[in-house]
């Protein structure tokens, strides 16, 4: 995770907004109590005041679900959920770290972006207790380059970007070692750092920086390649599993704590919209968008619940023991 501090959230602002505008709703309700008007008084209130967002009597549900970025499929998502009772907010924070710190204030619902390693290391770092309610896609990740064809033109000191976030810069240093250009001391455990390379035969440089700036780097001159998600490049660079110059294998074991989730705080766990929510990402035009968007670099998977929750306890100790 990265130690940078994020700048004031825009949402907090418009919550301080809003809790402005609930106290006058208030003060209108109070005045309508005085002359008599319980009843519609009494239905505003209660449908104000549902948790996770459920309208009086429960006809919808409303969910403000923080996302990493704005993405196409997510009108399709919204769409769909709408038939089915669910009213989906998407709230795109263009960054890696808001969309946990919000909804641990509460500010949204949910959260969609990030596999369970990830949040594992949040967790451990920030004391949160945010958990995942079910699975989602686990990403294509490997070795890509605009400079060489293969791992064997690769010079010597060639410069490689890796995400910068404890969870997923392991996973780029893994991968790293998978294709036998680096070695990792036997101790490091699940988060290693670039200090724990303990061979580098090749004296690659290995440069860290925000995921999400690696797509507008990777064609930098000085950048020889770089070890991400194949979700990360903009479909204009044409960047591929098949122009991969190595290729993780995203349905092996070892590979379950990248699995991406649905992450909610811990107490509303068994709020029905998930549920619904679960249904959308199973819908068949829902499935179609996002295949048309990303193609084969996001594969569906479905892991119980249980299964994730005991993998993620796992992990937050492990990232409790590396701080």
């Amino acid at each position: 995770m990265s130690d940078q501090t994020p700048a004031p959230s825009e949402l907090r602002a418009q919550l301080q907004k809003d809790a402005g505008k609930k106290r006058k709703v208030l003060l209108g309700i109070i005045a309508a109590l005085a002359i008599g008007a319980i009843a519609i008084v009494a239905g505003i209130f209660i449908g104000n005041s549902n948790k996770g967002g459920t309208e009086a009597g429960g006809e919808r549900i409303k969910a403000r679900i923080a996302v990493a970025e704005d993405r196409e499929w997510y009108d399709v998502a919204k769409t769909v959920a709408a038939e089915k009772g669910l009213d989906i907010d998407w709230v795109a924070t263009d960054d890696w770290i808001l969309p946990n710190t919000e909804l641990v204030a509460g500010s949204v619902d949910a959260n969609a972006f990030q596999h369970i390693l990830y949040l594992s290391a949040f967790n451990a770092k920030e004391k949160a207790t945010l958990t995942p309610v079910f699975s989602t896609h686990i990403l294509q990740w490997g070795i890509f380059s605009d400079k060489v064809k293969s791992l064997d033109e690769l010079k010597d000191g060639a410069t490689l970007l890796i995400p910068d976030d404890l969870s997923n810069g392991a996973r780029a240093l893994y991968i790293l070692e998978a294709a036998g250009l680096i070695e990792i001391d036997d101790n490091a455990g699940l988060f290693p750092t670039v200090e724990n390379i303990s061979k580098n035969p090749k004296n690659i440089v290995i440069k860290e920086v925000k995921a999400l700036s690696i797509s507008q780097l990777f064609s930098d001159p000085t950048i020889d390649g770089a070890v991400v998600g194949l979700s990360y490049f903009d479909p204009a660079q044409k960047v591929t599993a098949q122009s991969a110059l190595y290729l993780d294998d995203p349905k092996a074991e070892s590979n379950l704590p990248y699995v991406n989730v649905i992450a909610v705080n811990s107490d509303n766990v068994n709020n029905k919209a998930w549920s619904i929510l679960k249904d959308v990402y199973a819908d068949q035009r829902v499935k179609d968008a996002i295949t048309k968007e990303f193609g084969d670099n996001l594969i569906a998977v479905e892991i119980a619940p249980e299964e994730l929750r005991a993998k993620l306890a796992e992990l937050e100790k492990l990232a409790a023991a590396k701080k």
